[in-house]
């Protein structure tokens, strides 16, 4: 994400959507105000996509979805639209959604060095407002590392942090994988 975009108005969520179908690029919405998404790098894209080659897989025969980064995520009890990298929801209010889901269990982001901070800081704090999400992941783009945070019974986020080697745990979607299969074909 990048600065708010100047000279654009302030919209209600309904003239945003209305307003995003028209535009070239996405853009995030935040209490009124946009801001565009930058796009990313050839390992960005990579290690989106096989990511979701996996867990679209696994998910294959369940009643959960897995959302590409062209679908928006409403931060509940907000005025807050945001895209992840990847998204995945079980939950049948989501079921028929058609410009957002509001229910995720799971989100992926993929770090670059421009979003990092916002991934890491507030974007984590929006996505920590919904009750659904169980797990949020951060693949770093430099080397072979996949930071975990975790939320438990009582509500608390913990971190695990996996290297080269390790396997993944994703409790939300009952899903373990060696962290290799998420780095496949990536050049550093």
């Amino acid at each position: 994400m990048v600065a708010p975009q100047e000279n654009f108005p302030r919209f209600t969520p309904e003239e945003y959507f209305k307003w995003e179908e028209k535009q070239e690029l996405r853009y995030e919405y935040l209490d009124g105000e946009v801001y565009a998404m930058t796009g990313g790098t050839v390992n960005h894209g990579q290690l989106t996509a096989n990511f979701i080659g996996l867990l679209g897989s696994h998910l294959s025969e369940s009643p959960c979805r897995v959302l590409s980064p062209d679908v928006k995520v409403e931060v509940q009890k907000s005025t807050k639209f945001i895209y992840p990298d990847l998204s995945v929801t079980c939950d049948d209010r989501d079921q028929t959604a058609t410009n957002f889901i509001s229910h995720p269990c799971l989100i992926v982001e993929v770090l670059s060095p421009s979003t990092e901070g916002y991934d890491r800081g507030e974007k984590f704090n929006l996505y920590r407002h919904s009750d659904s999400l169980k797990d949020y992941v951060l693949v770093n783009t430099n080397k072979v590392e996949i930071s975990l945070y975790k939320k438990d019974d009582r509500g608390k986020w913990e971190i695990i942090n996996y290297v080269a080697g390790d396997l993944v745990e994703l409790e939300s979607i009952n899903l373990t994988f060696p962290i290799k299969q998420v780095f496949r074909g990536i050049r550093f």
